[in-house]
């Protein structure tokens, strides 16, 4: 990072717009913005930190799906000139967060149990990027509150995405009061971009990788009884494939278990108390996981609603192939519910999924 600020700057400005031509798109109106900003705050980072008084802003960049979020702090991640640098999702930075707060001895050396765990996840990283930090559990507004300040308090500058703008965040209002102060902090102390421009990305036609596509991309979508089930070599488990499988803390029922495929019921992984880091934990064991007896989620419970939505998203994160057996999950989906963020984002990624006729 020897070079003047401006060349930094202009250097981040122009791999945004290279990056975007390498995937036949320009930057988008709404997106300039925050490309900008993003482009400064590399100019900031490439000070050395005894030449200011305060440390750059932290970013909070937010938009409905589709917006180009998560290729915006992409983008700024791998251009950025340092190795002090760590990019994690929310939901598999939470989980190994909340396993640090929570082990035996977590405590030690005169640290809060936050800071230690956070020692070991970031180490010496000057700036940390999450993609889609969301709050829906009031169980953990207290440890996201936390988290939050300790960032903040330190020298490490944050950039992180969400569905939400800050007030949207903690939607259930039996619970939003608890993470206001959280938001409040966030607004003191973060720049937020709004890049909620009209252009919905997902439905731009974009070049196929050269390995053509992802594994999520080959999942299904499927009616019971479906004859492609067979040709799949997906016959329905019978009651001697019945074991248990270990999640998180937890063991979970499952219909079968074949080498790298999991077969478990919508009932016992979204109707029952599992959590995020129970999905982390089959993703980083299975390649395909096969989910049946999915109704409408219009008839799900509002957990079950939410479970589900997070089950896609780290599928989709963590690209493991996902085959849904049951009803179109999205039917009838009532529009007035709390989580309609997230299942738009759920609606886009079932979108990849095949509907053999």
């Amino acid at each position: 990072m020897n070079r003047p600020v401006s060349q930094h700057v202009q250097a981040m400005r122009s791999h945004f717009h290279e990056s975007a031509a390498r995937r036949g798109f320009s930057v988008a109106p709404a997106q300039e913005a925050a490309v900008e900003r993003l482009a400064r705050l590399t100019g900031e980072l490439a000070r050395p930190a005894w030449t200011f008084p305060r440390p750059p802003r932290d970013l909070y960049v937010w938009g409905p799906v589709g917006r180009g979020k998560s290729w915006l702090v992409d983008t700024f991640y791998e251009g950025l000139p340092t190795e002090r640098k760590r990019r994690l999702h929310f939901h598999d930075f939470f989980r190994r967060l909340h396993d640090g707060v929570t082990r035996p001895g977590a405590r030690h050396d005169g640290q809060s149990a936050v800071d230690s765990a956070l020692d070991e996840l970031i180490g010496d990283s000057r700036v940390l990027v999450f993609d889609e930090f969301h709050a829906h559990d009031a169980g953990d507004a207290m440890l996201i509150a936390r988290l939050f300040r300790t960032l903040l308090d330190r020298r490490i500058t944050l950039v992180t995405t969400s569905n939400y703008p800050p007030a949207g965040l903690m939607p259930d209002p039996l619970y939003h009061h608890l993470f206001e102060p959280t938001i409040q902090l966030i607004q003191e102390r973060m720049d937020v971009l709004d890049v909620s421009g009209p252009v919905d990305f997902r439905r731009l036609a974009a070049p196929r990788s050269q390995d053509g596509g992802r594994r999520f991309a080959t999942g299904l979508c499927l009616a019971p009884g479906d004859t492609a089930l067979e040709t799949l070599g997906l016959t329905v488990p019978g009651p001697a494939e019945a074991t248990t499988v270990p999640a998180h803390l937890r063991e979970l029922p499952a219909r079968a278990v074949r080498g790298d495929l999991v077969w478990l019921a919508f009932e016992a992984l979204c109707e029952t108390a599992t959590a995020v880091p129970d999905y982390l934990a089959l993703a980083e064991r299975f390649g395909t996981l096969v989910l049946d007896g999915v109704p409408p989620l219009a008839e799900a419970s509002a957990d079950g609603r939410q479970r589900f939505a997070n089950l896609v998203d780290v599928a989709c994160d963590r690209d493991i192939r996902l085959v849904l057996i049951g009803a179109d999950p999205l039917t009838a989906l009532p529009a007035d519910q709390a989580l309609t963020r997230d299942l738009d984002r759920t609606a886009s990624r079932l979108a990849m999924l095949g509907r053999p006729s």
